[in-house]
């Protein structure tokens, strides 16, 4: 009796299953099937033929592979199109925040959109680089690079390009007079969330996100937990969230007793949201005629006052939420003005005055 060939019918004809690609998996609903990365799973794609010997059957896979009919392959949908699924797909991983920042990338991308996945290689990965970088900040291509090249890696497809070197901006940080003005400036017009708000970001390193997210039950005597945060979606709604923005930043934090004292005693601390805070925070410097500077330089404010006191930087660190010493290296750089001054004035005088011992001494 002759051997049964692989694949071979009961009529004598071949059948062979051709791999012809991934197609991503969704449910039900249409929802996109996430793996425990927060990737969303894809199975392989087969075409069954079936063919007069095994020659022919070869023959016709190889035809199919080539022309990949019906199939939405990974090479088969353009950046554009994975882009987007990768963004619909990561909605219940990544904060609202970042999804509104990739949603507002939308116009980043040019020519590059509406390229076949498959076909997007390094060289034309690297003239995204250099015609995007001739009109944005080095800090906004990393942006968007980071983007492209996290969506490709998301369909295994992992390609590099040089990118321009950072640009070492010189932080402004703001001095103890323009802090109390800009208080006071509040204070005046009785705007109590903008008192509180300024006070926390001043006084206990906290950002826009986790002053909204701060309530209350948040509060016993002088020191707060913050766990919570406020951030703005896609749709400019504020959407509060039971995390903050990273481990280090679940935190408690003893404040200063006149800062306690202007904490309400039930309900959230503040009750406006972080885009008018910085909206606010913005008109009140311009009106007060205050030097204008961001309400997160408010966190590089207190960071450099604790570092002029000689506080280690573990500490400064535990306190503000920062999970690496970057940003407080970036702050010190550019020490704030009032304490500049005042450790030239003793550095020198140490010198002058040790100096004129030497010349008595001759």
């Amino acid at each position: 009796m002759a051997k049964k060939k692989k694949g071979e019918l009961p009529s004598g004809s071949i059948r062979r299953q051709v791999f012809v690609g991934y197609e991503l998996v969704y449910d039900d609903q249409g929802k996109p099937v996430l793996d425990g990365n927060g990737k969303q799973l894809r199975k392989r794609k087969y075409k069954s033929i079936t063919a007069a010997s095994a020659k022919e059957a070869a023959q016709k896979a190889i035809e199919i592979k080539l022309a990949r009919p019906d199939v939405l392959s990974l090479t088969d949908i353009t950046f554009k199109e994975a882009r987007e699924r990768y963004i619909d797909s990561m909605r219940s991983v990544l904060s609202p925040s970042t999804i509104r920042g990739y949603s507002q990338m939308r116009t980043y991308f040019g020519d590059l959109d509406y390229m076949k996945v498959g076909a997007i290689t390094s060289d034309m990965l690297q003239a995204w680089v250099n015609s995007f970088s001739a009109t944005h900040s080095p800090k906004t291509v990393r942006n968007g690079y980071g983007l492209i090249v996290t969506v490709l890696s998301h369909y295994n497809i992992n390609i590099k390009a040089k990118l321009p070197p950072k640009k070492v901006d010189a932080l402004y940080i703001p001095t103890d007079a323009d802090v109390q003005a800009i208080v006071q400036y509040f204070r005046n017009k009785g705007d109590t969330d903008m008192v509180i708000a300024i006070c926390l970001a001043s006084f206990a390193t906290l950002r826009r996100s986790e002053i909204c997210g701060l309530s209350a039950d948040d509060v016993k005597g002088n020191i707060i937990h913050i766990h919570d945060s406020v951030v703005m979606d896609a749709d400019h709604n504020a959407v509060r969230k039971d995390r903050v923005k990273n481990a280090s930043s679940d935190r408690y934090i003893e404040i200063p007793e006149f800062v306690a004292d202007l904490l309400p005693k039930e309900g959230m601390i503040v009750n406006i949201s972080p885009d008018i805070i910085t909206n606010r925070f913005g008109r009140g410097l311009k009106k007060a005629g205050i030097a204008a500077f961001r309400f997160h330089d408010l966190r590089h404010y207190s960071a450099s006052i604790m570092h002029a006191l000689g506080i280690p930087d573990v500490y400064i660190m535990e306190r503000g939420g920062w999970k690496s010493d970057e940003t407080l290296k970036k702050v010190y750089r550019g020490s704030i003005e009032d304490y500049k001054k005042k450790f030239v004035e003793q550095t020198n005088s140490y010198f002058e005055n040790m100096q004129h011992e030497c010349n008595t001494n001759l």
